[in-house]
């Protein structure tokens, strides 16, 4: 009786398009493990891209990744082996892939390659210089990070969700949409006439209104930023895009949970600005993180069955 032979393995190729995709897949399994605050997120955010751009440009052909100073790497590109004795596959520097796929694609813009060709030098001086970039960066690059994804995807025959998943890439359409937003931009009238105004009063009144703005600000809940009317301390509200995160400091628990803000308001000048479009338009519409520090042993208290209420002792 005869039996039939083992199928071969199918060998991915390195410079594959599915095999950079899912080198793409797994950098932003990490990038999303980490709050969008956190260096890490940043600096894993550029593998994620550059992997991305390298899938959407063998989906052409992996030809063209090729390093051209040695037709070894054409050959490898092929699929073959070259006979080069310690044969090292070379492919073409990340400004190069960008510089083709603007010529190949016309969804991939100037614009969108000149903020990726900026956001993996960032990387370049994370890893090969002294400075910190990522340290206390903005989210503000967001929106145009996930534009540029969903480029690259479109472009594979992909969609946003294949890279990040169903919660985030809702999260990241918004702050595309967000971004796009036309209309938004008139909010730079209200924060003008607002700044107008502003300027008409004395020094001591704004001294005042200042110091009135940042008790304000202190007290209440938000996230505290300057108005760009003013340049007085105000506040950003909105909601949670993820769930909170606990860790054990000593006696404490320090509790963090990331926001999409979704209003603004200013109490020195009266600003007040609502929407994330239009947030985004006056540079408010970065995520922001809010923690809470909690004592152990409150935190893990039984809640009180009947709060307000002291224990009865009465005896019978």
């Amino acid at each position: 009786m005869s039996t039939k032979p083992p199928k071969a393995k199918k060998i991915i190729h390195p410079w594959s398009t599915e095999a950079l995709l899912a080198k793409a897949q797994r950098y932003a399994e990490e990038m999303l493990s980490h709050s969008r605050d956190d260096w890490r997120f940043g600096l894993t955010s550029t593998f994620v891209l550059e992997f991305l751009a390298r899938a959407s440009l063998a989906n052409t052909s992996p030809a063209l990744l090729a390093d051209p100073k040695s037709w070894s790497n054409l050959y490898f590109s092929l699929g073959h082996t070259p006979n080069t004795p310690k044969y090292i596959p070379k492919s073409i520097d990340i400004s190069e892939v960008f510089s083709r796929l603007r010529d190949i694609n016309p969804a991939f813009t100037s614009e969108l390659e000149g903020f990726a060709a900026k956001h993996i030098s960032l990387r370049n001086e994370e890893l090969h210089a002294g400075g910190t970039p990522f340290d206390g960066l903005s989210t503000s690059w967001l929106a145009k990070f996930y534009e540029t994804c969903t480029v690259l995807l479109a472009s594979i025959g992909e969609e946003l969700d294949v890279l990040l998943g169903d919660e985030e890439s809702q999260i990241a359409v918004q702050l595309i949409a967000a971004s796009k937003d036309e209309s938004a931009k008139a909010v730079a009238k209200a924060i003008s006439a607002h700044k107008t105004v502003w300027e008409t009063k004395d020094s001591a009144e704004k001294e005042s209104l200042k110091k009135k703005a940042s008790a304000w600000a202190t007290r209440q809940a938000g996230h505290r930023v300057i108005c760009p009317s003013c340049g007085s301390e105000a506040l950003v509200t909105g909601g949670p895009i993820s769930g909170p995160i606990r860790k054990l400091d000593g006696d404490l628990i320090i509790e963090a949970q990331e926001y999409l803000p979704s209003k603004f308001e200013c109490i020195a000048c009266q600003l007040k600005i609502a929407g994330l479009s239009q947030l985004s338009a006056s540079g408010l519409g970065a995520t922001y993180k809010s923690t809470s520090t909690y004592e152990a042993a409150e935190y893990y208290a039984p809640e009180d069955e009947h709060p307000g209420f002291d224990d009865d002792n009465n005896e019978y």
